[in-house]
Parts: structure tokens; sequence; C-alpha cells
């Protein structure tokens, strides 16, 4: 995802055999316990068969996802491309910049659209500013504002990082309005917050994290609505499915998996397993049917929810960067790349062919999304500026 690497090791107690060590912190029916590794096997071994252990355990779990993945790939009978070979191709269409935002003094980390089309806010490493020709800037206590957010409404923005934190802050029409005097911190990780989304409404907002967990909150008091725990690493980043399609969102992260999640139980329903790197982003297809990845191992894929697998990868052997962002059109024809090479690919979702390669960015493209009406999208890059393209 970046050049840098955060760690964070928690020492104290441990809430079993109270010695100070490192601690692990897990979960256990959604509680919180912190427990030295030691502890943690212990626990682990308790209630085994006289025969079991947990290398027996383990190689059981393996041979019974091998299991699965034999029956589905019984199901496996065409790759997309080849559904697809009687669809007509994609003309000539030409995108280029539009308009270059210049104000941000570092990199551009993340940014995200107004449903108004005309408003963006973006974050870098520095600050996160407001976009209509600069409304608002904000200083943040910490130097990497790795996530930012607008609101439904397009009332407020929320932003955090290398905080920990997820903050709200209200916005207003008054340009000398001091944001940060009304911030409102709503969200608290163990570890950098990597990315966030308010559900549909301004009232909840999701949030991944380094400490390996998502967590819903509530905005106006602040508390913990649910936690999803399931990746093994850091998570980052999600994003919400469009709303027709229910109360699920996806994830990935640092352990190469791409997790659904079910919002109101807190349960993964499914997870993919097939990339050979970091997930570094992460978007639903707009039926909300499928989502597509992209990682530092230089491809963007596609999974089909309902067939329950990968059904396409869009990759080309001179690519060889990773991919640090990905976005559909809103027809869902063509899936847009940004690359650390700086470039942006469109790529033709059905045939699984490269359309166009974009040029203009200085440095890695790290940030990218579709307008809410699909006219146009904006790019963020480590050459500290957005551009809008169309």
């Amino acid at each position: 995802m970046c050049d840098q690497t955060f760690l964070a090791i928690t020492f104290g107690p441990c809430d079993n055999c109270s010695e100070t060590k490192p601690l692990m912190n897990i979960y256990v029916k959604n509680e919180p316990i912190n427990y030295c590794s030691l502890c943690v096997e212990r626990m682990a071994c308790q209630g085994l068969g006289p025969n079991e252990t947990l290398a027996t355990l383990k190689t059981e779990s393996e041979t019974l996802k091998t299991k699965l993945e034999e029956e589905r790939a019984k199901l496996h009978d065409a790759e997309l491309h080849q559904v697809a070979e009687k669809v007509e191709a994609l003309g000539q269409f030409i995108i280029k910049t539009r308009r270059t935002l210049k104000g941000h003094g570092n990199k551009v980390l993340c940014m995200d659209w107004c449903k108004d089309k005309r408003r963006i806010v973006s974050s870098s490493q520095v600050r996160p500013f407001r976009w209509r020709r600069h409304e608002h800037a904000v200083t943040m206590p910490c130097t990497w504002v790795m996530a930012c957010a607008y609101a439904p409404s397009g009332c407020a923005v929320a932003c955090g990082g290398l905080d920990n934190k997820c903050s709200v802050y209200p916005l207003s029409l008054d340009k000398n309005e001091n944001l940060a005097a009304k911030k409102k911190s709503v969200a608290m990780h163990t570890n950098y917050l990597s990315a966030c989304s308010f559900t549909n409404s301004d009232m909840q907002i999701l949030t991944s994290s380094g400490d390996g967990t998502c967590a819903l909150w509530d905005v106006e008091s602040g508390q913990l609505l649910q936690s999803f725990h399931g990746h093994s690493a850091d998570v980052l980043c999600l994003d919400l499915a469009p709303s027709e399609t229910g109360n699920t969102f996806v994830s990935g992260g640092c352990d190469k998996k791409a997790n659904v999640w079910d919002m109101r139980s807190g349960q993964c329903i499914q997870s993919f397993e097939s990339h050979e790197s970091d997930i570094n982003s992460v978007r639903y297809y707009p039926s909300g049917d499928a989502f597509a990845s992209g990682s530092d191992d230089a491809t963007c894929r596609l999974f089909d929810l309902r067939a329950d697998r990968e059904v396409s990868v869009y990759s080309k052997d001179s690519i060889i960067f990773g991919v640090s962002s990905v976005d559909f059109s809103l027809s869902g024809r063509l899936l847009f790349g940004g690359y650390n090479d700086y470039t942006i690919n469109v790529w033709d979702v059905l045939k699984g062919t490269r359309v166009s390669i974009l040029f203009g960015h200085e440095n890695r493209v790290s940030t990218l999304r579709v307008s809410p009406d699909g006219t146009a999208f904006c790019s963020g890059s480590w050459d500290h500026t957005l551009r809008i393209w169309a």
C-alpha cells in the first residue's frame, strides 16, 4: 500500500496469567481479550480429544478446504471472456484530464465524491481538503490521513489515519469557520485507520484498521455497534454493497484475502484468497452481484458472489507494478485501475482486455473514484495533485 510499515505492539498484564508480556488482541464471542502468546496456545488446545492435536486439526481443515475447491471447480464450465466472445467490442473513446486540483503540499492518499457530484474531499500526508475551489482545509494531529469519506447528506466528512481514530467534521457554508473546533471522534482502533465509509445515513460509519478488524459505529454516540473479525493481518480497504442489495460489505487486506461480511450478524459470509500479495482496494460491481479487487501482485480480479469464485483476472506481462485503487464505470463495462507506475489502466470487464492507458500523474496513483453520475472520475497521486478525467 505504501513505502512505510506500521506496527503496534501492546505490552501489559495478560488477562489470563497476569504476567506483563507482549499481548495479542483476540476476540472470543465478540468480546476483546488480551492474552500473551503462551496463553493463546493453551486456550487453543482446550477441548482437544485424546488423539487430536493442533497439527491434525489443521490438516483436516486443509483437506476440507481442498474438497470444497474441487466441488467449486466442477461448476466452473467457462471463463468470462469466453462467454463474452460474441459481445460487441468497445469502440474508440477518448479520456483525458479535464482539470488538475493543486493545493496539497504532500502525497494525496484518499478521496471521495459528495453525492451532489460537485464537491470532493481528499486527504494527504498532512491534512484533508474539501474541494470546490478548495473550500476548507483541516490540519489533523497525525501526519498520515489515510482515509476520508463524505456523508450521504453532504453535511459532514470523516477522516482518520495514524491517530487510530475516525473523526467526523460537520460542514458549513462559512469558509472561515474553524471546523477543527466542531470535530467529533467517533471510532477508536488499536492501530491505524485505513478506510472509512458512511452507510446509507449520516448516523453510522464503517471503518477498517491495521489492527485486523472492521467496525460499525454510531456517529452520534461513538458507540461500537458491530465488530468484524476474520482477517489475520492489516485490513487496508472496504466497500459497501449498493443499498438495494442488502447489508453487506467487502474488505481486503495484507493477508491476501477479500472477505464479504454481513453487517447485521458480524459474520464473514464469503472469503476469496486468489491474490498473491496485499489487496489495496475493493469495489462492488454496480449491480452488487460481484466485486473487483486491486493488489500489489499487479493484477485486478473480478469475483462473482453468486458463483462464489473468481471469474476474471486483468493483467499483462508488461505490468509489474501494484494496483492501489480500482473502480467501475456506472454501466460496469469498464474497470479503472490506478497503478504504482503513475498510470491508470482501463479494462474491458467482459473481455478482460486493456482498452486504454492514461498518463498524467508524476508519481504513483494512490486513489481513484468514479463520480456518482458516472460522467467523470477523479484520481489522486503522490505527486500532490488530483485530476478529473472525462
